[in-house]
């Protein structure tokens, strides 16, 4: 099981992770306004049903990633145009808009997501909240940074006092968490709880747990760039990550769960006690035989 991950700074970065910090950050300030002025940009590239990116994603990936690999040398692997593995060495991970149906439909819980990566590790982890004037930015070994300024780490907390963020939910979708499991989750949770909050955005969701907003947060994918910046976050607030299946959490793992000490292992319990996410497949009806005449 997964406990509380506060760590150092490995050995064997190209640069000083603070130097690198400080010119991620600056990049993202600069492409900000870009990021704001252009909400409710539609759909530009459909990538599959009900997934799409717009044109704001295309472009903030090329700025961004073509800034970063011009001030720290560094690659980025970035959600629209790919990139370098991730499980050795030292690369960039980016998600241009993160929340990208919020953004195209003028919500404002959307945001950039980088991480820095070292070896499949995250060492800094920041989320940017445009809309919302919110920056969330770290090193693994802490403290997280709020606009500028550092919170304290996380406190020990119990589930029935926190307000946890989850991950979407459609009753008939299949795949390694199906529809009918995230619903049972929900049910469960929700007799266990302060809060229940669906906010559209993982990053979003991984920041507030980092900062003390939300108790815990899950998030049933297993995207890098949706999942890796608020992983270090989360890290660095002094807090908890896994998947959901208890494991720690790695930059293949299909899921993730981060939490407060405390809240973190109380809904891991929820989601153990539920079984096998696959026992929550919709059964397909079989098509009745036919007699040939």
């Amino acid at each position: 099981m997964a406990r509380d991950q506060r760590a150092h700074i490995p050995s064997g970065l190209p640069e000083d992770p603070q130097r690198l910090l400080s010119i991620a950050t600056g990049l993202l300030d600069g492409v900000s306004a870009y990021f704001r002025d252009n909400v409710g940009a539609p759909g530009h590239v459909m990538k599959g049903p009900q997934d799409f990116a717009t044109a704001v994603d295309l472009e903030i990936e090329r700025r961004l990633g073509r800034g970063l690999l011009e001030r720290t040398g560094i690659p980025v692997h970035g959600e629209e145009f790919g990139g370098p593995m991730l499980d050795s060495g030292t690369v960039w991970v980016l998600d241009p808009v993160d929340g990208t149906f919020n953004y195209s439909s003028g919500l404002p819980i959307a945001g950039v997501l980088l991480s820095l990566i070292h070896d499949g590790v995250p060492i800094l982890g920041m989320t940017w909240l445009p809309l919302v004037g919110q920056r969330f930015a770290a090193a693994i070994d802490g403290p997280v940074f709020a606009n500028g300024e550092p919170l304290p780490p996380l406190s020990r907390a119990p589930l029935s006092d926190s307000v946890i963020g989850l991950g979407a939910l459609n009753l008939e979708g299949r795949g390694r968490y199906p529809g009918r499991y995230r619903i049972e989750a929900l049910g469960q949770l929700s007799s266990r709880v302060s809060r229940l909050r669906m906010h559209g955005s993982t990053g979003a969701d991984l920041a507030f747990t980092a900062a003390g907003i939300l108790g815990a947060a899950v998030g049933f994918g297993d995207h890098p760039w949706d999942n890796a910046a608020g992983v270090a976050l989360v890290r660095a607030a002094g807090g908890v990550v896994s998947d959901l299946a208890g494991n720690e959490w790695d930059i293949r793992s299909p899921s993730v769960v981060v939490g407060a000490p405390g809240v973190h292992e109380e809904m891991l319990e929820v989601f153990l006690d539920l079984g096998d996410p696959e026992d929550y497949l919709p059964e397909i009806a079989e098509e009745p035989e036919t007699e040939l005449t």
